[in-house]
């Protein structure tokens, strides 16, 4: 018998985590990590969320700021949703105990402090000093696993979605759960449910310098695309412009909000440059700010510039970005006295698992939610600190959508156990490291953060090798956590260098020296997978048109 739910969220992050508490006083749930509920990126944001709650701000500026970093490929409609769901979801996040830095004066009628951040003409930006998502993640943590509804799955990993189609039913297709390896034991259960729901995150460790923890394996993405869900926007990778350079620096990224408060960029010999790349400096855009740093690296054969907020005040400093002094101190550095040394990295997969703005995806019974879905908020270029609010209003949204779904039957309970009368054990895990290595490093070379056709093509190339090698080791030996993210990566990468060499023009965080300049007329990048079977609403069929 399969474990049986009314609900399945296969990830830990923000959007499952508030998903699940929305959900649970009508609904059984199981919640999957494939880590601890921490492991994931939610945690380790650290500049906060975006939404509208200053009297001189409004919902048309953030509207207008998210369609301007969208560069042309944001859907209005979807970007008005989410951010008007914003400041109902910041009192929402209060009431669960989340602890916002407050504002210095509460006089002025805002409880909280707020700051800005690139891209925004406004401070929008309410944070949790300079670790927003670990106070959200813990918080949220917390109330879950207070809930009597809620089962917490951690340490498991899903391996792939079960299908009516896969079980050779007759009639639509539909989701009906998921096969999910507890990693502890190697065993492969089947878990049934009437909702399944992918909130995985994103997929920037296909890249050998990232600024996500090592759980950021596009695992939903690739889980969908097999199930024949179509993606979208793959080629457009945010890659973060400020990441501690030190060898010891594991992924530790330099929040933005140090440029908002006034921190610059310079060369080594102290030259500051982004005003030669926008009139906004260092409040540019993400994909604007990381491709200056990349072309001056590469001008002056530097491995890194710095970024400085020396000249402010050292009280200011450590009130502000008290973990972030903190951690570069470990590394040998204040930052009250002294630039620190950064470089990009990536940090965001703007594309992903078509979704409306219910989370609804191509396979009834299938939903998509935070880093993993593409339902159009984004566009080519997401703006700072607009993922963590996707995350909230989405997982509200959602559960709006679950309950609502009344006619629904109860989860199926004949789902076929997992079959490993076939395969052996593994005696050369050493062709799974190697292949990771190869993977993120030639993805890092050929499809980073400037292209060239040329480059995509070896890309394409190479991953097409991995692909006939992974899918041949994972057909003869038994599973582990390890193959199936570099399964799933693999299925990534490709989907990356496939949407990449389709789009002939540079836009948002796509930029290729072949086609350095936007073209009159763009649309959305979307792949369609061999086994898809068309949308079952008109709102999924265009939901990536602007």
């Amino acid at each position: 018998m399969p474990h049986s739910y009314d609900v399945l969220i296969i990830g830990g992050g923000a959007a499952g985590l508030s998903l699940a508490l929305h959900l649970a006083e009508n609904h059984s749930i199981c919640l999957i990590s494939k880590g601890k509920l921490e492991d994931g990126s939610t945690f380790y944001a650290q500049g906060g969320i975006a939404a509208v709650l200053a009297p001189e701000d409004s919902i048309e500026s953030h509207v207008a700021d998210t369609l301007a970093a969208g560069a042309g490929l944001c859907k209005e409609q979807v970007v008005r949703e989410i951010v008007a769901g914003g400041p109902a979801a910041i009192r929402w996040l209060q009431e669960q105990g989340v602890p916002f830095t407050p504002a210095p004066d509460p006089a002025a009628g805002i409880p909280w402090h707020l700051t800005r951040e690139g891209g925004h003409s406004h401070r929008r930006v309410v944070h949790a000093a300079d670790a927003t998502g670990r106070a959200l993640e813990t918080t949220l943590e917390q109330r879950v696993r207070e809930h009597r509804n809620i089962d917490i799955r951690e340490d498991h990993i899903a391996v792939d979605l079960i299908t009516a189609r896969k079980l050779g039913d007759s009639g639509p297709d539909r989701c009906l759960g998921a096969y999910v390896l507890q990693c502890s034991d190697h065993h492969v259960d089947a878990y049934a449910a009437r909702h399944v729901v992918l909130a995985t995150g994103g997929a920037s460790k296909v890249y050998l310098y990232t600024s996500n923890p090592d759980t950021a394996t596009g695992d939903g993405i690739a889980m969908a695309w097999r199930a024949g869900c179509r993606v979208a926007n793959m080629e457009f990778n945010q890659f973060h412009p400020t990441c501690l350079y030190h060898p010891q620096a594991k992924s530790f990224l330099i929040t933005e909000a140090i440029r908002g408060e006034g921190g610059i960029l310079r060369l080594p010999d102290g030259t500051p440059f982004m005003k030669r790349f926008h009139p906004r400096g260092e409040l540019a855009p993400r994909d604007i700010v990381a491709r200056a740093i990349d072309h001056e690296m590469k001008r002056i054969g530097s491995e890194f510039v710095y970024l400085d907020i020396s000249h402010k005040p050292a009280a200011f400093i450590r009130e502000h970005f008290p973990n972030v002094h903190a951690r570069c101190l470990d590394f040998g550095y204040d930052m009250t006295k002294e630039p620190l040394p950064v470089v990009p990295a990536a940090h965001y997969t703007c594309g992903g698992i078509m979704s409306d703005a219910s989370g609804r995806t191509d396979l009834p019974g299938l939903y998509a939610i935070g880093e993993t879905a593409c339902t159009g908020l984004h566009g080519a270029n997401r703006m700072a600190s607009n993922s963590l609010l996707e995350c909230v209003v989405m997982g509200h949204k959602l559960a709006q959508y679950i309950d609502g779904e009344t006619a629904r039957g109860a989860p199926r309970e004949d789902l076929p156990a997992w079959d490993e009368s076939r395969v052996t054990d593994s005696d050369e895990e050493v062709v799974v490291t190697h292949n990771w290595h190869e993977l993120r490093r030639f993805m890092w070379d050929y499809v980073g953060i400037v292209r060239t056709t040329k480059r995509l093509r070896r890309a394409q190339s190479r991953v097409a090798l991995l692909q006939h090698e992974i899918e041949e080791y994972y057909g003869n030996f038994r599973i582990s956590h390890d193959l199936l993210e570099l399964r799933n990566l693999t299925q990534i990468a490709d989907l990356i260098v496939q949407s990449a060499m389709s789009r002939r023009e540079s836009r948002g965080l796509h930029y290729t020296l072949d086609y350095p300049e936007p073209a009159a007329e763009t649309a959305n990048t979307i792949l369609v997978p061999r086994n898809y079977q068309g949308a079952d609403d008109a709102s999924l069929s265009a939901v990536n048109a602007p």
